[in-house]
């Protein structure tokens, strides 16, 4: 589906399993980087069009610089797309008898990640449930499909 997918990881052991489940895959269209998701615009050397992180978002330190690092990453029509938990009680989010996710605190809803990543020129595009515990946002670069 995509010519060239690059994956972005601070965790070597993360990319490890990545690239077990891609070669699995026969697939040949992917590069693994070691580094800092905050240095994506650094350590991709070419602008894409879709940028996914799932789950993470909420941990980030520095959200806003996160989502410019990203909007510079993009293509003038590129997509950024986010995975998080909803705001629900961590004791609410049972997965095979065990809480997960993140702290109850840590969590946002996907309007506090609009607000957040809109100073970075990126504009909800869609909202998606995705049951039991989570939702996905679309954010499309200014300039590109919204506009």
């Amino acid at each position: 589906m995509a010519k060239r997918v690059y994956a972005v990881d601070i965790d070597p052991v993360m990319l490890d399993r990545a690239r077990a489940r891609v070669e699995e895959a026969r697939a040949d269209n992917c590069e693994f980087v070691v580094a800092d998701a905050m240095a994506v615009d650094a350590v991709v050397p070419e602008p894409v069009d879709y940028v996914f992180l799932a789950n993470t978002f909420h941990g980030v330190p520095d959200q806003l610089g996160l989502a410019r690092g990203v909007a510079a990453s993009l293509k003038p029509k590129g997509l950024f797309g986010i995975i998080n938990w909803h705001r629900r009680p961590r004791e609410k989010t049972v997965v095979f008898g065990q809480p997960r996710g993140p702290k109850t605190g840590m969590r946002i809803e996907a309007n506090e990640v609009a607000a957040i990543v809109k100073p970075a020129g990126l504009l909800l595009s869609r909202t998606l449930e995705l049951p039991p515990y989570h939702y996905g946002v679309v954010f499309s670069k200014k300039g590109g499909r919204n506009e």
